[in-house]
C-alpha cells in the first residue's frame, strides 16, 4: 500500500486577533522571537516541547512566506503593549515606584 504525499499542510491559525501555532495554546510570535534570535529550529522544539520540529520548520516557513504581515503585526502588538504599560503607570504610580527601586537596588547589588 503506498501513501500519498501530504502536498500543503496549515500550521498556523488566525484566532483572537492573533496567531497561533495550528492546534495548540502557543503563539507564532513565540517561534518568530526565537528563531530571530537565532535559535535553531531544533532548539525552538525543546523549549516547546509541545510543538514537533515539523510544527516549528512549519512555523517558521509561514513566517519566511509572510515576513512583511507577520513583521507589522509584531509591531503593532509592541506598540500597543507598550501604549497599555503607560497606562498602567500612570494609574499606579507608587507601585512603579516601588519596582523601579527594587530594580536599582538589585543592579546596585550585582
Amino acid at each position: 500500500m503506498t501513501t500519498s504525499p501530504v502536498l500543503a499542510k496549515q500550521y498556523v491559525e488566525q484566532r483572537n486577533g492573533g496567531y497561533w501555532i495550528e492546534g495548540t495554546r502557543i503563539s507564532l510570535d513565540s517561534v518568530v522571537y526565537s528563531f530571530l534570535n537565532g535559535e535553531s529550529p531544533e532548539s525552538i522544539a525543546q523549549y516547546f516541547p509541545l510543538l514537533t520540529l515539523e510544527q516549528v520548520y512549519g512555523s517558521i516557513a509561514f513566517y519566511l512566506a509572510n515576513r512583511e504581515l507577520i513583521d507589522q503585526y509584531l509591531k503593532d502588538a509592541e506598540t500597543e503593549f507598550l501604549k497599555m504599560r503607560q497606562t498602567l503607570k500612570e494609574k499606579n504610580v507608587l507601585l512603579y515606584q516601588k519596582v523601579d527601586a527594587a530594580q536599582l537596588q538589585k543592579q546596585d547589588n550585582e
